[in-house]
């Protein structure tokens, strides 16, 4: 596939599991330029050497806005850019909703949707230069309500209406912005809720399991492929749109 030849894109959270499994793929599509993101400077840096010259890292934490807008200042984005999609996320603590510390939402908040909100802002007038598309990380537990995760469900809540409300200020510049919308996906991530059970991890497990209609979690993978189709001319006349990847989760 070339959908993305010498396209110059920017990952945020690139070293996760998604962002990878994401620059990955560009960088097959024949992206010419590829901006990654994230605060893990190891996973980083090997992901860069496994693209190869066309990646370009910045170590940033996007829950800061001081760091966001320090590593802004070393990007040079005046040519334009074509997609920004912003991986970056966390699950926070995992504590149940009543008993989450207002200190432990401000930082899941910061990260999720500040972060957000932020890095569309600095990329904005190279998004508009080029027409570009902006694909948000949103989760189907920002799309339904979650007891296991009250607070994330709420921050990704609020991503899907940002998402909403970014594509109509940016639909005049003919900018599109949409949120894919990940169930349970194979991951760090995944794993760290089950262990956030304690000596339940076994039985939150199965009981995420039992919510999928297709009795499995994702892959990175799947998920790349819906980003990939939104970010691409074969959605040119959608944007505001969440698009859930969830094996069925939410039908």
């Amino acid at each position: 596939m070339t959908r993305f030849t010498g396209k110059t894109v920017l990952i945020t959270g690139a070293a996760g599991h998604l962002g990878r499994d994401l620059a990955l793929a560009l960088a097959r599509e024949g992206a010419g330029r590829l901006v990654l993101l994230d605060r893990a400077e190891a996973p980083l840096a090997a992901l860069a050497e496994e693209i190869g010259p066309k990646a370009e890292i910045h170590v940033c934490d996007l829950g800061s806005i001081a760091d966001t807008r320090r590593a802004w200042a070393g990007i040079d984005l005046s040519a334009g850019l074509d997609l920004l999609a912003t991986a970056a996320g966390t699950i926070g603590s995992g504590t149940p909703i009543l008993e989450t510390a207002p200190e432990d939402f401000d930082r899941l908040l910061a990260l999720n949707v500040r972060g957000t909100l932020l890095t569309v802002q600095l990329c904005a007038a190279a998004l508009r230069l080029r027409k570009g598309a902006v694909v948000t990380y949103g989760s189907t537990a920002g799309l339904t309500g979650s007891k296991a995760l009250g607070p994330y469900s709420a921050s990704k809540g609020a991503v899907a209406l940002l998402t909403r409300s970014l594509a109509l200020a940016f639909a005049e510049d003919g900018v599109r912005v949409n949120s894919v919308c990940p169930g349970s996906i194979e991951s760090a991530m995944l794993e760290s809720t089950f262990a956030a059970a304690g000596a339940d991890a076994e039985a939150r497990r199965e009981a995420y399991l039992a919510l999928y209609p297709l009795r499995r979690f994702g892959k990175p993978s799947e998920v790349t492929e819906a980003v990939l189709y939104l970010a691409s001319d074969a959605a040119a006349y959608s944007t505001g749109v969440s698009l859930p990847v969830d094996g069925g989760r939410l039908a």
